[in-house]
């Protein structure tokens, strides 16, 4: 397998339950660059970018998120890597 992109909108209770750390923290143990930053109507995006299997495993922790989440809906645009980024950020 080779390496992939993915951009993630999150709906739910998604704020204000760690949802950002707990994205950096796994995103960390996989080796997935990009970035997860709070949106102002409530949504959580990220982006993600690295071996597909890393990529496809962070998507689907994105569908149960940390213990407090209520997600109710993820959406995803696969693409193609670009090597844009170095490590994996929270932005603000």
């Amino acid at each position: 397998m080779g390496k992939v992109s993915a951009h993630v909108y999150v709906y739910g209770t998604v704020q204000g339950v760690f949802f950002r750390y707990n994205t950096k923290r796994l995103a960390d143990q996989l080796g997935v660059s990009g970035w997860v930053r709070n949106l102002p109507d409530g949504r959580v995006e990220a982006y993600f970018e690295g071996e597909e299997d890393a990529v496809k495993r962070m998507v689907e922790w994105c569908h149960v998120g940390p213990p407090l989440a209520r997600v109710e809906r993820v959406e995803v645009e696969w693409g193609e890597y670009t090597g844009r980024y170095r490590g994996f950020t929270i932005r603000y």
